[in-house]
Formats: C-alpha cells, structure tokens, sequence
C-alpha cells in the first residue's frame, strides 16, 4: 500500500496535532503518523501544567482549540521571580503593560482533548494510528519517501514535505542524520496539582534554589500547577515520600507566599534534559518543536517555542505551490533562527545561573534580580519574551488575527 499527501507529519503530539490543524485550514492534504491507537490519548497530554503565552493563546484561539477546553485556563496576571538567599526580586504585573494577561495555564490533559476535538472537525487530514515511522524510503521527482507500520502492516508514504514532529528521541531526525548536542541537568522534574489555604489569584511564582527551580502557577480548577525541580541523586526519595512528606518539601521549597499546601494529587516526574538539533532541515524535511529543541522547563517556553516553528512553517506553505522546496525550508530556517538562539540562551542561561550555589555568584545573583526588577528596559525585555510576541512572530500570533 501506498499514498500521497502535500504534508507529512510524524508524531501527534503538542506540536505535531497543532500543525496539522493549521495546515488543514489551508486546505493542505496532511497526513498525521501517531503512535497512540484511536481513542487513546498521547502521554504527553497528561497532568503537566502548560503556561501559554499570550502570543499562542492568540494563536490557539484563532485555530479554535482554546475554545473547546472543558475546563477554563488560568489567567497569568502577574509574575513573581526570587531566589532563596538572595536580594532582589521580579514582579511583572499585565496591568501595566496595559494588559489583562500575560498568558494563560493549561493542563495538558485539558489540552490534549482539545485538540483531538479539533482534528476531529479536519477535512483534509488523514491519520494513520498507531503507526510508527520506520524510516525513510528512496523517491524521485521532488518528494519524499518513507516506510510507516501499521496495524494492517507496513505502508509507503510520499510527500513535498516530511516534518519531524517526534519529540526528543527523534527517530526522524536520526533517519535524516541530523546530530544532536545533548546536556543533562541532571534534575528531575516533578509534576502536582496542589491546593494551598490561598485560591490562585493570577500570580505565577518561580522560586530559585540550590537543588533547582520550584514554580506555582494559578490553574483554573482553583488549584495550584506545582513544578519542583530535584537534582537526580534525590529523586528516588522524593518520589517515595508520602503526600505529607511531599507537601512538607513543597513548602520548604516555595514558602508562605501561596499559604499552606494542604493536598496534592498523584506526582510525576520527568527527566531535564536538552537536546538540540544541530540543523533543523534537511531536503525536503524539517524537524519541529522537541525534535527541533527541547529545553530547561524554565520559563515554560518549550510548547511556546515549538508552535511559533509549527506557525512559521504553516505561514509559509500556505503562500507555496511546493511546501518542500530549499528555498523555503532556507526562509524557514532564517525566520526561527533569532527566536530559536534567544529563546534557547534564556532558558539555558537562567537555569545555570540560579541553581548554582557559588557565594561568589550571590552579589551576581542579586544584581541581576534588582536590575530585572526596577529597570523598564529590562522589564519590557522579559514581558515581550514572556508574551511571545518578540522578533519575527507568525501572523496568528497577533491579536487582530485572534
């Protein structure tokens, strides 16, 4: 067996599933390989808590994904940044920027039935599930060909234009023999819904430590998203701790700010890593968000990141009679470049910096968090990174097109 489509996308994840809602809208014939059965939700889409920034609820909003979230988002409307040992501070308040909000929080599971809503209303796209990339086969005459297995068995696909949306193991990019730089953090990072005796009131709280960063953001259910980074030789002991002794360093790690952790649901964990693509095209192929990059948790900007890739690229196949060709993957990776490198050198940069404990960093340290916190200069800087809306930004980014 085999077919045809003008796209073909590996991995229905975040990033995957949102570029083929917005190449559908184009009246692109897209293909979509996921390796979760119908009816079954992809891990990823599971209790994690996903800050979107105003730019992708814009975006998400036009594509008409925020709109069939069961559960409402959490409105981010002020952001507090410290660190435990150090002076100084960041406060960030939408309201004088003159906005209501500087994002929204998401839970994934929320998010992921969104999204399967939407592909479910595709009138162009077809999905092959479960099925798995294999690898790439020979073709001719400007197109792409690879080998899918499937239930039914295996099946050839050809396409303009492969894109690697396959998370950090990316088998795409191995197949298209594009290196990786890996740096392990040596962290893991570990996932809870929490109530505390104060009901979020828009402040998303990032707090520095030694062992790494704790964050509490505001979600919508009047719960708390609890994001504890713990360095890898701890890790094991955190996640035996019964929920008293969870909440008990829960505390200890973030404070008083939020009041008293009083409950937590089920934890879990995952492991900080980066890993990015030494390019991210290759002929006729092109590699998106955590096959692309995948970052420090940090700032929450990895999903953020990931679908200004996936807009970008759509942006530029709906103005293409061939999705595929060089000069458009070249004019696709010219336009992510700047955003790509900064986003990158702001996550990797806070991570290293915050979580080493060097007294000699500490008047460092606190410098940085004075300036962030008094300068407007810097100020403005953190607000356009954190909104999403610095440098080139994809049309269904902006406002007017929400």
């Amino acid at each position: 067996m085999s077919a045809r489509h003008d796209v073909v996308i590996i991995g229905g994840g975040l990033v995957g599933a949102s570029l083929a809602i917005a190449l559908d809208r184009l009246g692109r014939e897209v293909a979509l390989v996921e390796a979760t059965p119908a009816g079954e939700m992809p891990a990823v889409f599971d209790e994690r808590n996903l800050s979107f920034a105003a730019a992708t609820v814009n975006a998400l909003s036009a594509l008409g994904v925020m709109q069939r979230l069961q559960t409402p988002p959490g409105p981010i409307r002020r952001i507090h940044v410290s660190r435990a040992g150090d002076f100084g501070r960041v406060v960030l308040d939408a309201a004088d920027y003159g906005r209501e909000v500087f994002g929204q929080v998401v839970v994934a599971r929320d998010f992921g039935a969104a999204l399967e809503s939407a592909l479910g209303d595709c009138r162009h796209l077809t999905r092959y599930r479960p099925a798995r990339f294999l690898g790439l086969a020979s073709a001719a005459g400007g197109v792409r060909g690879l080998h899918v297995a499937t239930d039914a068995g295996e099946i050839e696909l050809e396409t303009p234009l492969l894109v690697g949306a396959d998370g950090s193991h990316s088998s795409v990019r191995g197949a298209l023999g594009i290196q990786a730089d890996v740096h392990d953090y040596r962290q893991r990072l570990f996932v809870a819904r929490v109530r505390t005796t104060r009901a979020p009131d828009g402040t998303a709280w990032e707090r520095f430590g030694n062992d790494g960063p704790t964050a509490l953001l505001p979600r919508g259910d009047r719960h708390h998203g609890f994001i504890h980074g713990v360095p890898e030789d701890q890790a094991d002991a955190v996640a035996a701790l019964d929920e008293a002794g969870w909440l008990a360093r829960a505390q200890a790690a973030f404070g008083w700010r939020a009041g008293r952790f009083v409950a937590s649901g089920p934890r879990s964990a995952y492991p900080i890593v980066k890993v990015l693509a030494q390019r991210v095209t290759a002929p006729r192929a092109v590699l998106l968000g955590n096959a692309a990059q995948s970052i420090h948790p940090l700032g929450a900007q990895g999903f953020n990141l990931g679908l200004r890739d996936a807009l970008t690229l759509a942006e530029l196949v709906a103005e293409a009679e061939d999705p595929g060709t060089d000069t458009l993957l070249d004019t696709y990776a010219r336009r992510r470049q700047p955003d790509r490198e900064r986003t990158l050198r702001f996550s990797d940069g806070l991570a290293r910096l915050t979580s080493n404990d060097a007294p000699l960093l500490r008047p460092l340290r606190s410098a940085g968090l004075l300036a962030a916190g008094n300068l407007a200069a810097v100020q403005s800087m953190l607000v356009g990174g954190a909104m999403g809306f610095a440098g080139d930004v994809p049309a269904l980014c902006r406002e007017d097109a929400a």
